[in-house]
């Protein structure tokens, strides 16, 4: 039931039924009364509180099918620079996420500090060490990090990593799009 889904997303995404209403342009009543099933949507309301969850109309109702199990297998690896990457998630509809694993040699960067942000608005992004250091480089401060570590960020903004020690680092990446609120 599409109810089920709005409100679960409406939740995780620490919405009130009044943060929703606000966003979608569509009333509190009538989203507590799609969330509790008591009415189906017209497609005009479905794609109003869709926009709201900033997705799509034609994500709405497909996050609502059966569980399925999308096995990655055969990753894309691209790389540059000292710097290798393997998308590991494949290219779905709808897919909010993604996790690379990437690996950096020796003074190698995953990029530069005039670089672009290469994620859309509202990202964001865990780096885990699985071997090695690494420097997370946002903006203009600096995090160190050592295997096991984790870092969380905007992904949104300039950032990049480098990799200062001796040996090779490897760590993965989740980005997660549109979840942070400006």
């Amino acid at each position: 039931m599409v109810g089920d889904r709005v409100k679960t997303l409406r939740e995780a995404m620490g919405f009130s039924l009044r943060d929703l209403a606000k966003a979608s342009g569509v009333s509190a009543p009538m989203v507590s009364q799609v969330e509790r099933g008591e009415t189906s949507p017209t497609l005009a309301i479905a794609e109003k509180i869709a926009s709201g969850l900033d997705l799509t109309l034609s994500q709405l109702p497909r996050l609502d099918e059966e569980p399925q199990v999308v096995v990655g297998r055969n990753a894309r690896i691209a790389g540059r620079d000292g710097h290798r990457y393997a998308e590991l998630t494949p290219s779905l509809p709808g897919q909010r996420h993604s996790v690379s694993r990437h690996t950096l040699r020796p003074k190698a960067a995953t990029g530069g500090p005039e670089d672009p942000p290469l994620h859309e608005p509202g990202s964001r992004e865990t780096a885990v060490v699985l071997e090695g250091t690494l420097v997370l480089v946002l903006g203009d401060d600096r995090y160190a990090l050592g295997r096991g570590d984790a870092a969380t960020f905007d992904a949104d903004l300039p950032h990049h990593f480098e990799n200062h020690g001796t040996k090779q680092t490897t760590f993965m990446a989740v980005v997660t799009a549109g979840l942070r609120r400006t």
